[in-house]
């Protein structure tokens, strides 16, 4: 599944492409021909993001919601572009580009005033122009689940994947199993502020780079991890730990992160 940065990313480009531009809309799969000749022939005014959700704003007050999940994609091509083939879901063509969305978990039109009400649904997003850490911060300190489930939680903050986590925790030193409650505020205000700076990178350079090895010269740009999908950790040679939470691979180095001591935590009276 395509991580906050992704989407952030590919949100600046198709603004690039279509933002702007009066749009033709179809459906070539037919699965959303209804809400493709809905906006057919409008203008995109913009595009946005909220964590890993897409959105593209019409000039008849709409807004197209794209969630691509764990198999969806783009394909985007300049103009004259080739025929879109049966699978994809919706084509948005400009005169100077088209964006096939192929795939997707979500894809659905709404009025552009309820996006607030989709914003609301959600946690902080870390990439959000408004960065809202507090509130992410008391919904992790009020919960006695591990930090590692909460951060790929999307009710909790918005944007981070499974990669992201690896890395954001080991790089903060953080053992994947601390529970939210027995993390201070100023740790987890760096956690934030990590998590922030490493997506932003992403977005400027399109991939995920957590190494601090930011030298693109002559270079394609490709993902640089330290942990994630490794046998050795670069910073004490120990062994990488993989295991399972929730369904999704977690990856820890069990020297560098320590066991976690909880605390004694009360959330209500006795």
């Amino acid at each position: 599944m395509p991580e906050g940065h992704t989407i952030h990313r590919a949100a600046r480009d198709h603004a690039g492409m279509i933002g702007g531009k009066v749009i033709a809309a179809i459906s070539p799969q037919g699965r959303f021909a209804t809400g493709a000749a809905l906006i057919d022939g409008t203008t995109c005014e913009g595009t946005g993001a909220i964590g890993k959700h897409l959105l593209y704003h019409f000039s008849n007050g709409q807004t197209l919601h794209i969630h691509l999940g764990l198999g969806g994609y783009f394909v985007c091509q300049p103009q004259p572009a080739d025929a879109p083939r049966e699978v994809v879901r919706i084509r948005l063509e400009s005169a100077t580009h088209a964006i096939d969305i192929i795939g997707p978990n979500t894809c659905e039109l709404m009025p552009t005033p309820e996006v607030e009400v989709l914003t609301l649904r959600y946690g902080p997003d870390v990439l959000s122009e408004t960065p809202d850490p507090a509130r992410a911060i008391a919904a992790i300190r009020k919960s006695r689940a591990p930090i590692a489930r909460l951060l790929m939680d999307q009710k909790v903050i918005s944007g981070i994947g499974n990669i992201y986590r690896a890395e954001i925790l080991w790089l903060q030193r953080l053992n994947p199993m601390t529970r939210g409650a027995d993390i201070s505020e100023e740790a987890l205000l760096a956690l934030w502020t990590e998590m922030r700076r490493l997506l932003q990178i992403g977005v400027e350079t399109n991939a995920i780079i957590t190494t601090g090895d930011l030298d693109t010269t002559g270079t394609n740009i490709t993902e640089r991890t330290n942990i994630f999908a490794r046998e050795v950790c670069p910073a004490c040679n120990g062994k990488i730990t993989k295991s399972k939470l929730s369904g999704r691979t977690l990856y820890h180095c069990p020297s560098c992160q320590a066991e976690p001591v909880h605390k004694n935590v009360h959330t209500g009276p006795k």
